[in-house]
């Protein structure tokens, strides 16, 4: 727990009311200057929570919906950008290339029911509107009660069903600033949104799961027409329950069937004995239902389960026991098809009020990839779409060297880091804290 400070900083956890729901946070001072520094929030999307088959056709399907949401932040915290790493199932290590280096961060735990996060008298929330009035309340809330960071540029970032998450949560910040102007209060200096290896728009990123499976780049769409306009019909142009759900299955059986001709046996993503849909460059680590790759975020769980450890955090004897997922918000979210709702638009309309977006992915992540995620940003409908349509990818480099592609324009900024997977701030941590620092101090990449 001593990692995770450091002399020159304070930090603080605990709980922030909601009426009936306790939303957890941990927030870390900024390592540099946390009186002057930008605030940073964090939450992480959550990845796959369900029970899998071992029909790979049934797996792939249960995949690309499942990416979240129902993660807890301390995945974000512990692995990728907090102040410090978990090293085993009782122990963590100072990280240098925290995000909270140049800024003040805080994670939250939500929707209720997510991590050490809950509600009383059997409160749920099951959609992401619903989450965006309990954000946008925790977040006045916040700045009420650190009064000194009251007026500081405020960026709201998240990874994977955050990219369906944060432009919602950014909007109803943004939408709640007049009301808190009208009760005399300050409002929250919204300053851009961050998205990493996000789930912003399903109808991009279903057809990139063959090109990223099955070619060197973006290739021929492998979607026919049917089924694109069944699939813009029903989900995109008017939203109905039985009809989008009946394409989506129809246009995954044709992706997947395809996709299952073309792959070498052994890099059938089976994700037991496949590859590891965060990071196709890899193989994953144990029995992907077990570890889903990744098994630290089992030493997160054992770590923020000890008593000590919990005594020292504040949290309530509800939960009983910490969870890094949660299966609850998983199948909540699920059952009104959230993930089939976009969040791009309001993605637009937060440029069009002068929020800024980056929008940024590791080029080895198959789950929330970058070709999905390039293409609506250039399809976005706003007022710098012209200009930032046109503008070619160029390089942008750390120390001389590349660390990926970017194209930016009129507020709107997507880059690509090189080699990194779902899990950028983990495996290019150099690289994705630059991508941060710049941002956030309005530097070209």
């Amino acid at each position: 727990m001593a990692h995770c400070t450091s002399p020159d900083s304070s930090t603080y956890s605990g709980y922030i009311d909601v009426e009936a729901r306790h939303l957890f946070f941990w927030f870390f001072e900024s390592r540099s200057d946390p009186d002057k520094d930008d605030v940073i929030f964090w939450v992480n999307g959550g990845l796959i929570s369900f029970s899998f088959t071992k029909l790979w056709i049934l797996t792939i399907v249960c995949v690309c919906r499942c990416v979240g949401p129902g993660g807890s932040s301390a995945m974000g915290l512990f692995y990728e950008l907090g102040p410090c790493r978990i090293s085993g199932a009782n122990s963590t290590t100072f990280h240098p290339e925290s995000w909270n280096s140049n800024a003040n961060i805080f994670f939250v735990d939500q929707p209720v029911s997510v991590g050490f996060s809950y509600a009383e008298y059997g409160e749920t929330v099951s959609t992401t509107e619903e989450a965006a009035v309990d954000i946008a309340a925790f977040v006045a809330i916040f700045f009420e009660h650190f009064s000194k960071l009251k007026g500081r540029p405020f960026h709201m970032a998240g990874e994977s069903f955050g990219g369906r998450y944060i432009p919602l949560f950014a909007a109803e910040v943004y939408d709640q600033n007049s009301r808190l102007e009208k009760a005399g209060l300050t409002p929250v200096n919204l300053q851009s949104i961050m998205i990493g290896d996000g789930y912003t728009d399903f109808y991009t990123m279903i057809p990139s799961y063959y090109d990223m499976t099955c070619t060197a780049t973006s290739a021929a769409p492998v979607l026919d027409i049917a089924c694109k306009k069944w699939l813009k019909e029903s989900c995109v142009d008017v939203f109905d329950t039985i009809g989008c759900g009946a394409a989506t299955s129809f246009c995954d059986s044709i992706t997947l069937n395809v996709s299952s001709l073309s792959l070498d046996p052994d890099f059938v993503l089976t994700f037991n004995k496949g590859v590891n849909p965060y990071d196709i460059t890899k193989k994953c680590d144990g029995e992907f239902a077990e570890t889903l790759c990744y098994p630290a975020f089992s030493d997160i769980e054992t770590y923020l389960n000890l008593p000590e450890v919990r005594e020292v955090l504040g949290t309530d004897p509800e939960p009983a026991t910490f969870k890094y997922r949660s299966d609850t918000i998983g199948i909540n979210f699920h059952r009104t098809l959230d993930q089939f709702h976009t969040s791009y638009h309001h993605v637009a309309a937060l440029l069009d009020r002068g929020v800024r977006a980056l929008i940024y992915n590791g080029d080895v992540d198959w789950i929330c990839n970058h070709l999905a995620n390039e293409k609506w940003t250039l399809e976005l409908e706003w007022h710098g779409h012209e200009e930032f349509s046109t503008q070619p990818l160029r390089e942008w480099s750390v120390d001389g060297k590349k660390a990926g592609e970017t194209r930016s324009a009129k507020g709107l900024t997507f880059a690509t880091i090189k080699g990194a997977g779902h899990l950028a701030p983990f495996d290019k941590p150099k690289e994705t804290l630059e991508l941060v620092n710049r941002w956030i101090g309005g530097q070209e990449l």
